[in-house]
Order: C-alpha cells, then structure tokens, then sequence
C-alpha cells in the first residue's frame, strides 16, 4: 500500500518540524498495537531514517529520508489542490 494515510503524514510532518531524537519519536510514535505501526511502517517503506547525529553524545536522530520529504510534498501539494476544487466549487476563494 502506497497511499500516505493521515497519520503517516502526521508522523512526517512533526519530523520535519524540527530535529527529533529516537528517543523522542519513540516516546511519541511508538505502539504496542499491532494495528498502529505508523512508525514501523514509515521505516519500512523508507520514509525515514534513524542516523547518528555525528557529535560526542552519540545520540541517534530521526529524520525524513529524500522519499519522505517527497512524500510529504507531494501531500501537500495534493491538500492544496483539493482546497482549491472545493472552494471553486463553493464559489468562494481559499485564504
């Protein structure tokens, strides 16, 4: 499935809001559902990447991969174009 459900995207827009650490986007996005696995399956499908952040804390960083960020823009373009169809539609301009 291909499709970027509403909390995938979630999920990619609160990492590209700000560098996030694995620790924080495990204490935010992890589930022990088996019917949740937003974040597993953003790993899975290459959405994003967990990298060492490079300095002496050797902490691990969580960041949106290039298909990601793709991903992501391509969501919102396709959320902007909706808006537009449906306030042409409405016959009101969107703000």
């Amino acid at each position: 499935m291909n499709k970027i459900t509403p909390l995938m995207l979630e999920l990619l827009e609160w990492i590209s809001d700000r560098p996030r650490s694995y620790a924080e986007t495990m204490d935010a996005w992890r589930s022990t559902c088996p019917r949740l696995t937003t974040w597993e399956d953003a790993l899975i499908r290459g959405l994003v990447q967990v990298e060492w952040d490079g300095d002496a804390t050797h902490d691990l960083i969580v960041s949106l991969t290039a298909l990601g960020r793709s991903a992501l823009d391509a969501a919102s373009r396709d959320q902007k174009k909706a808006m537009r169809v449906s306030a042409g539609a409405s016959g009101t301009a969107p703000r």
